[in-house]
C-alpha cells in the first residue's frame, strides 16, 4: 500500500542472495529479460547494504553484478552499467562506511543513488557522502518527490548535486520548481506502474506523467522492481499510453529522453539516437 510496506518484503526476499553466483543469476535474469524488450542500454540499481549487513561481503556482491553486466555486452549485445544505491534509512556513517568498501571496486559501477524509504530522510542527511562520491569522480542521481516533498526534489539537486532525479513526480506541487528543471533539462526517471502499486497515484489515469512532458520536462518511463510490481518496460509503456491517451509522438520522446539522460559515452548515444530516429521515421511513413 505505501513504499514501506514494499520495501519490508523486499528485504525479507533479498536474505536468499547469499553467493557471487546468486547475484550473477538475479542480473542475468533480469538482463535476457531485458533484452526481450529490445532494451538497449540499462542502468541497474543496487543495495550493497541490504547484502552487507546480513554478512555478504561487499566483493561478492559487485563482483556477482558485474560479471553479468559484462556477460550481457558479449551475449546480448546489451550495455549494462551499475549505480550503486545507498539506503537512506540507514545512517550517513554506514553510507559512508560502504563507499570505503566500494571505491576499490570503482571501475565496475558508473555511480551512485539513494533509494529506499523517503519519508524522514531528507537528501542534506547524505550531503558529506555525496561529495566523496562527486570528488571520486562518480554519477550522482538520487530518489526524490515520489512520497517526499518538492524540496526533496531542490535539496537532491542543490546539496548532492546529483543529475537526474528519480521518480520526481511531485515536483508539480512546485511551479518554480518545474520551470527550473525545464529550463535546466534535469531527467525524471518516472516508474508508473510503481507509482500505482505503491499509491502515489490511485490510478493510471491519474497520473501525471502527460502533464510533466506538457512542461517540457526530460521525462523517462521506467521499470521499478518489475518483477514485484508486476510489469517490466514494454509493460510501464502499454498501460501508461492505454490509459492517459499518449501518442507516437509522445513514445519517441520519452524514448529519446532516455538514451539523452544516459550516462553512456555520448558516441553510444548518438549511434542509439540515429537507431530510432529510423525506426521512428518508418513508423510514420
Amino acid at each position: 500500500t505505501d513504499l514501506q510496506s514494499f520495501l519490508d518484503i523486499y528485504y525479507a526476499g533479498a536474505s536468499v542472495l547469499l553467493k557471487e553466483e546468486d547475484f550473477h543469476d538475479m542480473a542475468w535474469a533480469y538482463l535476457t529479460k531485458a533484452k526481450a524488450e529490445n532494451i538497449l542500454r540499462t542502468e541497474l540499481f543496487f543495495d550493497p547494504q541490504t547484502h552487507t549487513e546480513r554478512g555478504v561481503p561487499f566483493e561478492v556482491v559487485i563482483t556477482g553484478l558485474k560479471r553479468a553486466c559484462d556477460r550481457a555486452a558479449v551475449e546480448l549485445g546489451m550495455s549494462a552499467e551499475l549505480i550503486l544505491c545507498f539506503l537512506r534509512h540507514l545512517s550517513e556513517e554506514d553510507a559512508l562506511k560502504t563507499l570505503d568498501e566500494a571505491l576499490p571496486y570503482k571501475d565496475q559501477f558508473i555511480g551512485v543513488g539513494l533509494d529506499s524509504s523517503e519519508r524522514g530522510h531528507p537528501p542534506e542527511k547524505f550531503a558529506r557522502v555525496f561529495a566523496k562520491c562527486r570528488e571520486a569522480g562518480l554519477r550522482l542521481v538520487a530518489h526524490a518527490g515520489e512520497e517526499g516533498p518538492p524540496q526533496y526534489i531542490i535539496d537532491a539537486l542543490d546539496v548532492l548535486h546529483v543529475e537526474r532525479i528519480d521518480h520526481g513526480v511531485r515536483c508539480v506541487e512546485d511551479p518554480d520548481l518545474v520551470q527550473r528543471l525545464a529550463r535546466e533539462g534535469t531527467a525524471l526517471t518516472v516508474c508508473p506502474l510503481s507509482n500505482i502499486k505503491l499509491c502515489v497515484f490511485d490510478a493510471m489515469d491519474q497520473h501525471n506523467i502527460k502533464s510533466l512532458l506538457d512542461h517540457g520536462l526530460k521525462v523517462t518511463i521506467n521499470s521499478d522492481d518489475p518483477a514485484y510490481f508486476g510489469g517490466y518496460l514494454n509493460q510501464n509503456f502499454l498501460e501508461t499510453f492505454a490509459a492517459l491517451d499518449l501518442d507516437a509522438q509522445a513514445a519517441y520522446t520519452l524514448a529519446r529522453n532516455s538514451f539523452e539522460a544516459s550516462f553512456a559515452p555520448e558516441a553510444d548515444k548518438a549511434r542509439w539516437i540515429a537507431q530510432l530516429d529510423d525506426t521512428f521515421e518508418r513508423f510514420a511513413a
